[in-house]
């Protein structure tokens, strides 16, 4: 199928399906006449790809993960892994950014807020 209908199946635009096969997410074969022509299943793969993104996996992500989906004997169960270990980073990042808000917290109306929260004060020189 030629890009255009493949965008218009996936519901993308034409440059991003240039995009994917420029950083090697979808894969189509050069006609004679130069024109790209793209399996059909590649419409189901951008659906993926369009539904990782919105749960949080970048591109390159998706793109780590590709291979291993496609030899996946069972793809519910790989993306199932895969969500996990997503899961997983995601709780990191939320313990992170609960540690940095509390020392943001501890440093509110202490006078010198780029003091670390209990460091005494240091000696200005005096000139």
């Amino acid at each position: 199928m030629r890009i255009g209908e493949l965008a218009a199946q996936a519901g993308i635009g034409t440059d991003t399906v240039r995009y994917y096969e420029k950083v090697g997410l979808v894969t189509g074969r050069r006609l004679p006449n130069g024109y790209r022509d793209f399996p059909a299943e590649t419409v189901a793969w951008l659906h993926y790809i369009r539904t990782a993104q919105a749960l949080g996996f970048s591109l390159a992500e998706i793109s780590r993960t590709c291979a291993r989906l496609r030899a996946a004997p069972d793809t519910a169960t790989a993306l199932s892994a895969l969500f996990q270990e997503k899961i997983t980073v995601i709780d990191a990042r939320i313990a992170e950014l609960a540690a940095l808000r509390a020392d943001l917290a501890a440093r509110v109306g202490t006078g010198c807020p780029l003091r670390a929260a209990g460091q005494a004060p240091e000696a200005t020189p005096r000139m």
